[in-house]
């Protein structure tokens, strides 16, 4: 079912994969902060939802507005709502799906078809001015982003880290589900999107992971907001986080702060300075690829009587005993203070997200989860595919030996640290230094990914290399040394 070897369409490395760290929230995507000389002290300074305590720099962010003037869309539903009282077309919060809110969180009715509270054509065309400067001083400061079609090349830029995402066992599952479910759910979890493939998979994640239960969404980056979304108060994440995590911080509409990363002494004084509800952390962090100290964290959150969130997406499958994660290779799985969130996209190959923990969670998120509630069920065919990839990727322990001896190698090879599974980031000097060596290692047919300002944490750009056992060893050992041969020149600089 594979294509041959060095063939496999991957993405064009110049599409810039700028992948999950919490930084991608520091920097306006628009453009904000940007100027002609590139990105400003001010907004390279800042990471997540706001500026870690310990960190040098520039001076923090104002804090978030406090939650009474906040109107989320993504937390718990208020008791009337839980009641049963709210309208049957209406969300869990008593509003429609069409109400939107005034800055004091006043309910205001959308403006309907007639055109009423339109834009003038004057104020439409300033906003798209305004978008298209902001566009060429992103161009200007080398951080334009690309999507373009996948070429054929060695695949150092994928996160296929065991390579079964074309294994013939998984698009087999896949196909059967196509069959017999048709090419989407149909609906949201709720209503008529939930299959026996579904609350299969959810079981056999819970067993895989050693948590009670489990909810599947659409994306991993849903399954962060929702999981941090219902677990109300003050949250503190890891200057590293994902950005998911610092969004899903923000828009739940409370008080959140950063420590700095694998700071277990910052992070114990901002425990008994903020007393949050959450601590959001990855098991492997995906951007330097480290690893988190989740004994000692469990044991700080524990002290202090939070709950710690751990985003396994990079260690579901590659990390752990048979890759059931950094959480239970740190031995807390089911530990009722730790919460599990993955996204089905790396090492199984597949799409969706998932959160893991008690049952009183899943049904919490059941009955309040919004990013449950009103998104379309993932589709049956890929719930499918991820289920035999997880049946899979439990008994690779080989693929898995062989992901650390190729992550060692890759480490040694372009002078990055040991990664804890299989992402590893060297550095690139400026954004167009990074941009350029990613083009021409695709120029001799080898795709890497890219990371600059703001998606990364420490706000240099990095080539971004992830290991994929599928990949046969002759091309990765070519790969390795082409990404080597067409490293920038530090003296060029």
């Amino acid at each position: 079912m594979s294509e041959g070897p060095g063939t496999t369409p991957v993405p064009d490395p110049t599409a810039m994969q700028d992948d999950h760290s919490g930084a991608e929230a520091a920097t306006p995507a628009d453009g904000a902060g940007v100027t002609e000389q590139g990105v400003d002290d001010r907004s390279a300074s800042r990471t997540g939802a706001t500026q870690s305590r310990s960190a040098p720099g520039p001076e923090r962010a104002a804090p978030p507005p406090s939650p009474e003037h906040v109107v989320t869309g993504l937390g718990s539903a208020p008791a009337a709502a839980q009641a049963g009282s709210a309208p049957a077309d209406s969300g869990v919060d008593g509003s429609t799906k069409h109400d939107r809110r005034d800055r004091t969180g006043t309910a205001v009715r959308a403006s309907s078809r007639s055109g009423r509270g339109a834009s003038s054509p004057r104020g439409t065309t300033a906003v798209w001015n305004r978008l298209t400067r902001k566009a060429d001083l992103r161009a200007k400061a080398g951080l334009t982003r690309t999507a373009r079609v996948r070429a054929a090349a060695i695949d150092l830029a994928g996160n296929d880290y065991l390579g079964l995402s074309r294994h013939p066992a998984v698009l087999d599952a896949a196909a059967a589900a196509l069959a017999e479910h048709g090419l989407g759910a149909g609906g949201s979890r709720l209503v008529r999107g939930t299959t026996d493939l579904h609350e299969d998979f959810e079981a056999a994640f819970a067993r895989h992971t050693g948590t009670e239960t489990a909810v599947l969404y659409s994306s991993g980056y849903l399954a962060n907001l929702g999981a941090v979304a219902a677990l109300a108060g003050p949250v503190l994440l890891d200057a590293h986080a994902h950005a998911s995590l610092h969004d899903a911080a923000r828009l739940a509409g409370g008080r959140s702060e950063t420590f700095a990363h694998n700071d277990l002494d910052d992070l114990e004084r901002q425990l008994q300075a903020l007393r949050p509800s959450i601590v959001a952390v990855e098991s492997v962090y995906s951007v330097l690829g480290d690893a988190a100290p989740l004994r000692e964290l469990h044991a700080l959150t524990s002290a202090h009587g939070a709950l710690l969130l751990v985003d396994e997406a990079h260690a579901i499958g590659t990390v752990g005993p048979h890759g059931s994660g950094g959480v239970a290779a740190a031995g807390l799985a089911g530990d009722p203070g730790v919460i599990v969130t993955a996204t089905l996209s790396k090492a199984l190959g597949a799409a969706g997200g998932i959160v893991a923990g008690p049952a009183a969670l899943r049904r919490h998120l059941h009955d309040t989860g919004r990013t449950f509630v009103y998104d379309t069920a993932p589709p049956p065919a890929v719930i499918a595919g991820a289920g035999a990839a997880l049946a899979l990727a439990r008994g690779a322990d080989g693929a898995r030996g062989e992901l650390a001896r190729r992550a060692a190698l890759a480490a040694s090879a372009l002078g990055a640290p040991v990664p804890a599974a299989g992402v590893l980031s060297p550095a690139a000097g400026d954004a167009r230094a990074a941009a350029a060596w990613a083009e021409r290692c695709a120029a001799k047919g080898v795709a890497v990914g890219c990371f600059r300002p703001p998606s990364t944490p420490d706000h240099r750009s990095r080539l971004r290399v992830t290991v994929n056992t599928g990949v046969p060893e002759a091309d990765f050992t070519k790969a390795l040394a082409v990404i080597e041969a067409t490293r920038p020149d530090p003296n060029s600089r």
